[in-house]
């Protein structure tokens, strides 16, 4: 058996592809939209793509699914289960098989058996794997966004995310008969996760990436003994923040999107072709470190990090090609790719930093959002950090505007009233005060956030 994983830190996904040597077939789990690495390893360990497997319809990137069985010219399994409203609109082309619990999916010697395992969503399957030419006994189960190390997958997308009232609690109950179905399986199952730390389809999830069942047993909260209600009460509570482009994600993968190919990205424009740019008002977005700091007028700031997707997803929109400031090429291109496993497209030019500084000296403005170190009566506080945080504590007269949820919020907000933005630290604040100073608010950053705001409020120690 060959099994090869492939961790996205970007998006902290994972993606499987399981081999046969004997009979040179392979088998992609959950693949994303950039499908050139699984054509590329499979070849590399002379394997031939003959299916490609999906666990469920995913929320928090653009599948690759579709697109990979077609360019592999393999079949791809997806679920049947869920009921009419969970079915996917390719289901009835050629190359596609329906897939039912209990139903199999062969790879030469290799068996991939799908369980329904609803909850996280009503049509998700996870794949127990069993290595047929060794053991009857199965090796280990790819369990998606059901099962993750140390956290099971949240039930509430479909009412948080989707919009669709009342589902939370539905998917909860299903959720907990599917974790007691594990019973039926045994100790020595590997776990390979759809997820890990990072991610926000769970709120607990390791950074770990494979697991046996019974470990999980021993640790994992959800896997503890505790009634239905226990259960429902734990789940349910303190789930992060959904970004905006969940709910979109949904319905792009139902349909099946194009494969992204990772194409040479040209030379960086120059300042004469930037200040054009800037004068027509694309939309640009500046993934500088250096960008909280001092941007383009109408740019909205994402800095690079472990929650760029999620930031970007918050407040970019999917319909409108995007122009990259990056210090160099390479930045620009690991965000460009970032943005296509979320669904937001680029336009295909960028600027680097030295276009930045040739349109400055050019006579080009700079747009700086200001930072204050303490509150002004004048302006409405907005608080952008997750509802958790905000729970536990946030400034006097404040409202909160999570960064996750951003645009929902705006239509609150009076453009004639001066806005006081804070997150804990300051960064995410500078993504929601550059994405409001765009739609035309008067924007103030609170210098350091609310643990800078703390630290200045501390009485200073006497001299020694």
């Amino acid at each position: 058996m060959i099994l090869k994983d492939f961790h996205d830190d970007s998006i902290a996904q994972f993606g499987y592809l399981v081999g046969c040597r004997a009979t040179g077939e392979a088998v992609v789990v959950d693949p994303t939209v950039d499908i050139q690495p699984y054509i590329e390893t499979a070849a590399a360990e002379g394997l031939r793509i003959t299916g490609v497997a999906e666990t469920h319809i995913h929320a928090d990137y653009v599948s690759g699914g579709r697109a990979l069985a077609l360019a592999a010219g393999a079949t791809i399994y997806v679920s049947g289960e869920g009921g009419p409203d969970w079915q996917y609109a390719f289901a009835g082309e050629p190359g596609v098989t329906i897939v039912r619990s209990g139903d199999a999916i062969d790879c030469g010697r290799h068996r991939l058996r799908a369980v329904h395992t609803p909850g996280h969503t009503p049509e998700h399957l996870m794949f127990v794997l069993t290595d047929t030419s060794v053991s009857p006994e199965p090796r280990g189960a790819f369990t998606g966004d059901f099962l993750f190390v140390g956290d099971v997958g949240r039930p509430d997308l479909l009412e948080t995310a989707a919009g669709q009232a009342g589902t939370m609690d539905v998917g909860a109950r299903q959720l907990f008969s599917s974790v007691r179905d594990l019973a039926a399986l045994p100790d020595h199952l590997l776990i390979w996760p759809g997820h890990g730390s990072g991610s926000l389809c769970g709120k607990n999830l390791s950074a770990v990436p494979v697991s046996s069942l019974g470990y999980e047993r021993r640790t994992n909260w959800a896997l503890r003994g505790m009634t239905e209600d226990e259960f429902i009460a734990s789940v349910s509570a303190d789930q992060p923040d959904p970004p905006m482009y969940f709910a979109e994600m949904k319905r792009v993968n139902t349909s099946g999107a194009p494969g992204w190919h990772a194409a040479p990205m040209p030379p960086s424009m120059g300042a004469e072709e930037l200040e054009a740019v800037v004068s027509m008002g694309a939309l640009l977005v500046d993934v500088r470190a250096d960008g909280m700091h001092a941007s383009l007028p109408g740019a909205i700031v994402v800095p690079p990090g472990r929650g760029f997707s999620m930031w970007a997803g918050a407040v970019l929109p999917a319909d409108v090609p995007l122009v990259l400031l990056a210090d160099h090429q390479a930045e620009a291109e690991a965000a460009r790719r970032t943005l296509a496993l979320i669904g937001r497209h680029t336009a295909p030019h960028w600027a680097s930093s030295q276009a930045l500084e040739g349109y400055r000296l050019r006579g080009g403005r700079m747009a700086v959002v200001p930072t204050a170190e303490q509150p002004d009566e004048r302006q409405r506080i907005v608080d952008v950090r997750t509802t958790a945080e905000w729970r536990a504590g946030h400034l006097e007269s404040a409202v909160h505007a999570p960064l996750a949820r951003l645009p929902e919020y705006v239509a609150a907000f009076d453009r004639a009233t001066p806005l006081l933005v804070y997150c804990q630290a300051g960064v995410r604040a500078a993504v929601a005060a550059t994405t409001l100073r765009r739609l035309g608010f008067d924007v103030t950053r609170l210098e350091g956030g609310l643990d800078g705001y703390d630290e200045r409020r501390q009485p200073s120690s006497p001299p020694g």
